[in-house]
């Protein structure tokens, strides 16, 4: 088979992905190309591995079985210009990365580890021990997380922190349905619907979003909702950057109407712009706030799993087997 890739952090795996041998297929490695350039080679390929397909790129792979998204996420997908009869898949292996990313910004926050970072290069030693006025920080032990999404991440968020000694609620779309691998009832303290976020935002000390961009998500946590949060309150976004109003955050922030804000995803991104921040409004001079880019489940076990899926999915479908992480969308 001819298999086309194109994303740019696979690309550093590709022992993982042609592990074996070949097998006879012939790889495009073609990270970093035009979309010209990739849609001449798509025309005969069989398989895409992406994780970015435009319209002209789906409309140009007319031989294509098998498009392999290397990541959960399809938001960048254009599945309706995909000929029905392709199977899609998609792969995961970063709930753990994900949850230890949510404790690390979480304890950053809680014990303003970045005003601390800042003043010691500053040459300013500034500590409860020399100075009255200095707030104790505090652990999150007996403290309240909620997650807003109890998928696969979510899971993984409340088995991180709830070892830590916090208790979890959450919300999600159908309450009812069985709870991610892993994860026991007896590590949350309740489960609601979507009718259940008020209640979880005012009542949480640490909110984490983990819900997918949908229309229903989209501005989810908007000023109202940061007016439901306490004071002292932390929100932690590692879902998408369009979950939550960019303007009602920052001026719920500068205003320390919540007490910090942990963000790895953005409204934009750089490649919409060489130097692009992602934002527009200027988080980068809070103190509350912890930036990273969408680096959160970056790690080499996120992708080294991924590009093991990836290789065994193409086996299966060259030996006609089930494929794993397909998306149910007919054909």
């Amino acid at each position: 088979m001819r298999i086309v890739l194109t994303d740019p952090i696979l690309d550093r795996f590709r022992a993982e992905l042609t592990r074996g041998g070949t097998d006879g297929h012939h790889w495009a490695f073609l990270a970093g190309r035009p979309d010209a350039a990739v849609a001449a080679e798509l025309s005969g390929a069989e398989v895409l591995v992406a994780s970015r397909v435009t319209a002209p790129l789906a409309e140009a792979a007319t031989a294509l079985r098998l498009l392999h998204v290397t990541g959960a996420g399809v938001d960048r997908i254009a599945l309706d210009s995909l000929a029905p009869g392709i199977a899609v898949c998609t792969t995961a292996h970063h709930g753990p990365s994900m949850a230890e990313h949510v404790v690390l910004v979480t304890l950053m926050l809680s014990r303003r580890v970045l005003r601390a970072d800042r003043l010691m290069r500053e040459g300013r030693w500034e500590s409860v021990a020399v100075d009255p006025g200095v707030a104790l920080g505090g652990t999150l032990a007996g403290r309240t997380v909620g997650v807003v999404g109890l998928g696969g991440i979510g899971g993984q968020v409340v088995r991180a922190l709830t070892a830590l000694g916090m208790r979890a609620r959450a919300v999600r779309r159908k309450p009812d349905a069985p709870l991610p691998a892993g994860l026991r009832p007896d590590q949350l303290d309740r489960v609601d619907g979507e009718d259940g976020l008020d209640a979880l935002l005012a009542e949480s000390d640490v909110v984490v979003l983990t819900v997918p961009l949908a229309p229903a998500t989209r501005g989810l946590i908007g000023a109202a909702a940061l007016a439901r949060m306490r004071p002292d309150a932390l929100l932690v976004n590692v879902a998408r950057g369009p979950v939550v109003d960019e303007d009602a955050l920052y001026e719920a922030l500068a205003a320390g109407a919540i007490g910090g804000a942990a963000l790895d995803v953005w409204w934009s991104h750089p490649k919409d712009g060489t130097g692009s921040r992602g934002y527009t409004r200027p988080f980068h001079t809070l103190e509350n706030v912890v930036l990273t880019p969408h680096h959160s489940g970056h790690t080499t076990e996120t992708f080294g799993g991924r590009a093991r899926e990836i290789a065994d999915n193409i086996a299966r479908l060259t030996s006609g087997e089930p494929l794993t992480g397909r998306l149910c969308r007919g054909g």
